[in-house]
């Protein structure tokens, strides 16, 4: 007896067992962020930044902590005669001026760039890595859930400067300290988006065939949950940065962050504030660099995100 199935119907059931091809122009993945100008701008600033860190003493600096009163508050460009330890004379051209001790601001500036990477860096770290260790498990076992998130919501109920400025006076000024005060203002953060995406993974089937086939629990959410929280965590991992570097800075600027003999920009804008008007180049340039890698990291963060999130990826 003949089939009274219409060709066109068999074909397209044959043709749904086949993979779905992404639509053309569509790209996701750390591959297809690459491809996007967003991200390259802001890998291209951020890289620029690391640059200049790592290579500080070879740009044409000096010593960025060497005071010299004879050379105070001269304007951007002026040339001064600095004196070795051995008791010569070089000439050195003071791009972005000097403050009211006489150091060169240029030199304060890019030595200060290592001191925001490393904060920045070190707190999204540390921040993600706890996050998502607490998250996972709040998440996927519920009798913890509860207690761990009322800890969590205590702690986001404090201001996250004032939680930073209360343990930087708890356990004393410095880097370590700084990073470590912040961290724990960033921690909620984390642990909110790694156990809201948890929620919702363990109820997918794939999950639920795992336990009912008796995985081990480790490998449950090695491989199971854990890559469904890659994508946001690297895009919250980029906002962390920029938001530890503003912090270590608004520290530094009252006084409770990184001690005054350390070059941060957060220092040098709070050592020109005084005389902003009369020699404005104290505070504007360390501000600009500060603004810059900011921005570099947003950027990058937010062409992360239009790659890695899929709702995203269809709107454009």
């Amino acid at each position: 007896m003949p089939s009274s199935t219409p060709a066109s119907v068999t074909e397209a059931a044959g043709d749904s067992d086949a993979p779905a091809q992404p639509p053309k122009g569509s790209s996701g993945g750390l591959g297809g962020a690459l491809r996007r100008g967003t991200v390259r701008l802001g890998a291209a600033l951020l890289l620029a930044m690391v640059v200049m860190a790592l290579f500080a003493p070879w740009l044409g600096t000096m010593d960025p902590t060497l005071i010299d009163p004879g050379a105070r508050n001269l304007k951007p460009g002026a040339e001064l005669s600095v004196m070795r330890d051995d008791g010569t004379e070089f000439a050195h051209r003071a791009w972005f001026g000097t403050d009211n001790l006489g150091r060169d601001v240029y030199s304060r500036v890019v030595y200060g760039t290592r001191v925001s990477l490393v904060v920045g860096l070190s707190v999204a770290a540390l921040s993600v890595a706890a996050g998502l260790l607490i998250g996972l498990l709040a998440g996927f076992f519920r009798r913890l859930d509860g207690p761990v998130m009322r800890v969590m919501d205590g702690l986001m109920a404090i201001p996250g400067i004032l939680l930073a400025i209360a343990l930087v006076a708890i356990w004393g000024g410095g880097l370590t300290t700084v990073i470590l005060a912040i961290v724990v203002a960033d921690i909620p953060r984390v642990v909110r988006l790694v156990r809201s995406v948890v929620l919702s993974v363990r109820e997918e089937p794939f999950v639920e065939a795992a336990i009912s086939v008796g995985a081990p629990l480790h490998m449950l959410l090695l491989r199971h949950v854990l890559p469904s929280t890659a994508a946001p965590l690297i895009v919250q991992g980029t906002f962390l940065c920029a938001a530890a570097m503003l912090s270590e800075a608004a520290l530094s600027f009252l006084g409770v962050g990184i001690p005054p003999e350390i070059p941060s920009w957060g220092n040098i804008i709070a050592e020109g504030r005084s005389l902003f008007r009369v020699h404005p180049h104290n505070v504007f340039y360390p501000g600009l660099f500060l603004a810059l890698t900011v921005l570099a990291v947003n950027i990058l963060g937010d062409g992360l995100r239009d790659s890695l999130d899929p709702r995203m990826r269809r709107r454009l």
